[in-house]
């Protein structure tokens, strides 16, 4: 097996600080994650020998190797040169198409002697690094409308892929979508190459990076404050003037300003939850693989980190006082906010972590449809790239790295409520579908099995899937997912094994109504609630934001393969 040193996305700051970027250095040491438990976990089943930071490149080194197509392949790309105004709410139409593109490159990873750049925590980051940074996106700001290096120009970018301006290339009745679909990890992360690239090259400093707002971690649970000044170019008024410093980030808002739980210690569950119980499988953790021709739908759906804790972030950011709760609440205009910018970052930091859970073993799809797929960017020169999936899979190989910092959610599992479920000797009414979910809903669902044995728990996952999820996009929409939970449930927060699942939406489309489906894991659920030897479970599904906008087709609970989903 090759040597897997080289290809580590994630260190300690202190080894690699100094280093020039000889990439092929094969005496660089392994870094492992510290195994301490928080608040005095010690259940969760990874060793510390089994967590290795940012194993993408190993990964990209072995699913490029399945990169030829066969001939009835189809990858997804985008027909720029047929772009179309993003038409939202009321018909209106916002102007988000790029200068006319003519020639494009394909993509060229940097030279392996470049130094790699090291992104910061953002409320870490030292003044100089500040100043670089405002500097950079001060001029970015002053640049010319019709450079599409401009700042603006750089926000229509996510405007495009994001509300169906374009169509996909060789389908004019697909539109392209890079959320809901497992495009939405590898499009957002070129995006940003693109976005900081630019950046440096415009301040003259080829190590220049992007920080990253380290919501994962309690010192980050707060908007930076970097961005909170109103006289920096950082600064966006169209924000939650509620959220502003030091106010504490719930990653799982849906409006309460003031939840009745400690907000850190289940910031910290839930996350163990969404990289890691929920996220065995690239299908969990990346979403659903979005075809050629197919637009995203039912068939498609998010994966655990965009849908929670990437949407909410979106909504507790945008102003509900502006229109369509922008800039960052609607899709079109978030990236009008550099706070867009940091958020996304450690989404991409989430993805470079989960490839690294495993001790090395890939953990991307190998589907040469997904690894063909393509986006166009501009560059720092102003030229017109080609990118490909399998291009973004390593951010070494992009040239970049994140400081290491602590992951307090690494081993801190979600608990069973204290308030004691009894044992109720009538299950709720078995609900009749298709179901509206103007109030809560309550029901029971038959299982495929009960009482399998380890062998089969350690072979197939038991899944709960909420399916035809219909609803209007134009609107937030937030619901819960609970189960066995009989009586209000209002101390079950997402820190409790009750609770299995969220889903949530952030604003954007002209075709008003989609559908989608949700998929949560419940094999640990079942045990630790001791419910593994019934025949059906409670299900909860618990309206927020927008019930009123929401039908659900159905519920289920299958089986499914342990680290390969169906489709892989």
């Amino acid at each position: 097996m090759a040597s897997i040193s080289p290809l580590l996305s994630i260190l300690p700051y202190s080894q690699i600080k100094n280093q020039t970027s000889n990439r092929q250095n094969k005496s660089r040491g392994i870094n492992h994650v510290p195994c301490r438990a928080s608040n005095g976990d010690s259940t969760s089943k990874f060793d510390r020998r089994d967590v290795l930071f940012g194993l993408g490149g190993l990964y990209g080194a072995a699913a490029l190797t399945n990169q030829q197509s066969p001939a009835s392949a189809k990858p997804l790309a985008p027909d720029v040169n047929n772009c179309e105004p993003a038409t939202i709410v009321g018909n209106e139409h916002i102007p988000c198409c790029p200068p006319k593109i003519h020639d494009i490159i394909d993509f060229i990873h940097p030279p392996h002697t470049t130094k790699l750049r090291i992104r910061q925590p953002a409320h870490s980051l030292t003044p100089k690094q500040q100043f670089n940074f405002e500097k950079a996106i001060h001029i970015m700001k002053r640049l010319s409308p019709n450079d599409p290096r401009n700042f603006y120009r750089q926000a229509d970018v996510h405007c495009a892929y994001c509300d169906y301006a374009y169509k996909q290339l060789g389908f004019p009745n697909a539109e392209m979508q890079v959320h809901w679909n497992a495009l939405f990890f590898p499009f957002h992360r070129a995006y940003l190459y693109f976005f900081e690239r630019i950046l440096g090259h415009l301040i003259n400093e080829p190590d220049f990076a992007i920080p990253f707002w380290n919501w994962d971690n309690k010192k980050g649970m707060q908007m930076p404050e970097i961005y909170d000044h109103p006289n920096s170019p950082l600064y966006d008024k169209l924000r939650n003037q509620r959220h502003r410093p030091h106010k504490l980030l719930n990653l799982n808002y849906h409006g309460d300003d003031n939840p009745p739980y400690d907000v850190v210690d289940c910031n910290l569950r839930w996350m163990h939850k969404q990289m890691i119980t929920d996220a065995d499988t690239a299908e969990g953790f990346h979403g659903k693989l979005l075809v050629a021709s197919q637009e995203a739908n039912e068939e498609t759906g998010m994966g655990t980190i965009e849908r929670s804790p990437h949407n909410n972030i979106h909504n507790w950011v945008g102003d509900p006082n502006a229109k369509n709760n922008m800039n960052m609440g609607v899709f079109y205009s978030a990236a009008r906010d550099p706070l867009f910018y940091g958020h996304h970052a450690n989404v991409d930091r989430m993805w470079s972590i989960w490839q690294g859970l495993k001790n090395g073993k890939p953990r991307d799809f190998n589907n040469p449809d997904w690894l063909n797929s393509s986006f166009v960017f501009y560059n720092e020169h102003k030229q017109a790239v080609r990118i490909k999936v399998s291009d973004c899979l390593d951010t070494r190989r992009l040239g970049y790295v994140y400081q290491y910092v602590d992951l307090p959610w690494l081993h801190t599992k979600q608990t069973p409520r204290l308030k004691k479920q009894l044992k109720t000797t009538q299950a709720p009414q078995v609900i009749k579908f298709p179901q509206g979910l103007n109030s809560m809903v309550t029901t029971t669902v038959k299982r495929p099995k009960k009482l399998r044995d380890e062998k089969e728990k350690s072979e197939k996952d038991e899944v709960l899937v909420i399916e035809g999820i219909e609803l209007d996009k134009r609107y937030w929409v937030h619901f819960n997912v609970l189960v066995n939970v009989v009586d209000d449930g209002s101390d079950v927060c997402p820190g409790n094994t009750e609770f299995v699942g969220t889903f949530t939406t952030v604003l954007h489309g002209h075709n008003h109504r989609g559908k989608t489906s949700l998929r949560v894991v419940i094999t640990e659920v079942l045990k630790e609630l001791g419910i593994e030897d019934d025949e059906s479970v409670i299900v909860r599904l618990d309206p927020k934001v927008g019930g009123d906008k929401v039908t659900i087709g159905g519920m289920k609970i299958e089986l499914q393969p342990k680290g390969q989903p169906k489709g892989q």
